[in-house]
């Protein structure tokens, strides 16, 4: 068996994996999925940034005290 029989073979088994994908128990998740709103986005976008500032708050707040609080005792 040769390379491109080889690649043939293994792109015949992936199409054979994923051709009732949308047929089965996701086809209702694809059908219900769409593009949100402009709204949608930006609020998602700040409770995104809003995370993301208070773990990076978090983190800089223990940084600081393993840095710290050890040469005060």
């Amino acid at each position: 068996m040769d390379i491109v029989e080889k690649a043939w073979d293994l792109q015949h088994r992936i199409e054979n994996r994923y051709r009732s994908f949308g047929k089965g128990q996701y086809s209702r998740i694809l059908k219900m999925a769409r593009k949100p709103g402009r709204e949608e986005y930006v609020k998602i976008m700040e409770i995104s940034g809003a995370g993301l500032l208070f773990i990076g708050f978090l983190g800089f707040t223990i940084y600081l005290l393993f840095k710290y609080v050890p040469t005060l005792f």
